[in-house]
């Protein structure tokens, strides 16, 4: 172990899913309990590890270096980092290399709390059988997505929206592949139960009261404990960032609020035909643009196979990059998605909707062209539209099947960055990310959730 803990020590170890997303909002959440003095240790691949340091941009450097960062040694070399049920069959090897560092640091803390993604329940388990172990499961999505789609949806309990929105609620078809639910649900169901309470990134101010104070009914019922403490990634206010990305420096140069950001994250995948018609919306819409144009978007996302051309490369339209040279750029792999989103030039993003660039397009108070693809998406895309009124759906997840076609994401582009009503979601995005930056703020909601999880795992 390369650090010694103190006997009257908490250590707190995080044990994240190898998925960007997740390894990033759990390195944010690890320097948040880390600034109340507590050690943390940061589980993962040693390629997982190097991949979210480099990754977590906004986070200050000396921040980060406050981690106990531990590489696991898993056996089989690691699979791509996008492809998330290579991710899971990846993670099944750490269960014996985790329990191995609990068993250890356990001799050497009063009390060691894991902190876990959902989907590594079972790569914790053995925390149960130490005595002065106890675990708490970290959700990577809102309290919105997990009352709807799995208590509702499962134990029949009543949502609470009005019931003409809540005919628009979109279905749990489709959102998730029934094999993989199964195989997930075959492991997940051994460790049921084992956690002491659930932890949200996410907030009252988000969701409101009436869903969390829901599930933290449900919670108490199972002798649990629940905390609503997000959003907590930093700003880039928060410390001056070196080594900037050069998109960065091509945002410095267009005028306010003009330009879209279009990403769908590192597990989203699209057909040649879908990349094709989104190129030309985009070139149709004359408006700036950045597209981060990265591998997972080159395939199925049902099967995660890849459409290739015979060089092995799916390419854009021909010609496409230098049309529009001087008002879009492309960027392949990854991108700094916070600091863009953060950035003054930024007046909309084109997301799949996932939970991290929901929160992150919040914060920046950017408005979202909603294109859910998959898992808790669609749900956080009728947050975003329907409840929030910050955005609008590129197309309905019941034609989720559907082409959607370059002449759709041309008017969609238009009426997010140019009209009236893309202005009037802006302003709203504006009043609520205030809101959200002054609840986590000394006396905000969720500062006080954060200071009441803490107070708990140091009684």
């Amino acid at each position: 172990m390369d650090n010694i803990v103190k006997q009257d020590d908490v250590a707190v170890v995080i044990a994240p899913l190898h998925l960007q997303s997740h390894l990033r909002q759990l390195l944010h959440f690890a320097c948040r309990i880390s600034s109340y003095g507590l050690p943390v240790y940061y589980l993962g691949s040693a390629s997982s590890n190097c991949q979210v340091r480099q990754h977590s941009t906004t986070l200050n450097p000396s921040d980060i270096a406050k981690i106990h960062f531990h590489d696991l040694q898993i056996t089989t070399q690691d699979p791509p980092l996008d492809i998330p049920m290579h991710i899971w069959y990846a993670s099944m090897r750490s269960r014996e290399p985790i329990a191995s560092f609990l068993r250890d640091i356990s001799s050497k803390a009063r009390r060691v709390v894991v902190i876990h993604d959902l989907l590594m329940s079972y790569n914790v388990q053995d925390i149960s059988s130490i005595p002065n172990g106890e675990s708490y499961v970290f959700h990577c999505l809102p309290i919105f997505d997990m009352y709807c789609s799995h208590y509702a949806a499962v134990a029949g309990l009543p949502i609470p929206l009005e019931e003409e929105i809540l005919k628009k609620l979109p279905s749990n078809d489709g959102c998730y592949n029934p094999e993989d639910v199964m195989h997930h649900s075959k492991y997940l169901s051994q460790c049921m139960g084992m956690n002491a309470g659930d932890i949200f990134n996410t907030s009252q101010v988000i969701e409101g009261t009436a869903f969390i104070d829901s599930m933290a009914h449900i919670a108490c019922m199972q002798n649990k404990k629940l905390w609503a403490l997000g959003p907590i990634f930093h700003t880039q206010e928060d410390h001056k960032i070196e080594n900037k990305h050069p998109c960065l420096d091509w945002l410095n140069k267009q005028p306010p609020k003009s330009v879209l950001y279009v990403s769908f994250g590192t597990s989203t995948s699209f057909s040649a035909e879908q990349i094709k018609e989104i190129a030309i919306g985009l070139e149709l819409s004359k408006h700036k643009f950045i597209w981060v144009f990265r591998h997972a978007d080159k395939g199925d996302p049902v099967t995660n196979k890849c459409e290739q051309n015979r060089t092995g490369v799916l390419e854009l339209p021909e010609g496409f990059e230098e049309r529009v040279k001087g008002v879009g750029l492309v960027v392949r792999e990854w991108a700094p998605q916070q600091e863009i989103l953060a950035h003054s030039s930024t007046g909309g993003f084109m997301s799949h909707c996932g939970w991290t660039s929901c929160l992150e397009s919040i914060i920046a108070s950017v408005p979202i062209a909603a294109w859910p693809i998959q898992f808790d998406q669609p749900k956080n895309g009728f947050l975003v539209t329907e409840i929030l009124k910050i955005g609008l759906h590129v197309r309905l997840w019941e034609k989720r099947d559907e082409l959607v076609t370059a002449s759709t994401i041309q008017n969609i582009v238009r009426k997010l960055m140019s009209s009236k009503e893309g202005d009037m979601m802006r302003k709203i995005a504006q009043e609520l990310s205030k809101a959200v930056r002054r609840s986590t703020e000394k006396g905000g909601v969720s500062r006080m959730e954060l200071e009441s999880f803490v107070a708990h795992i140091t009684r």
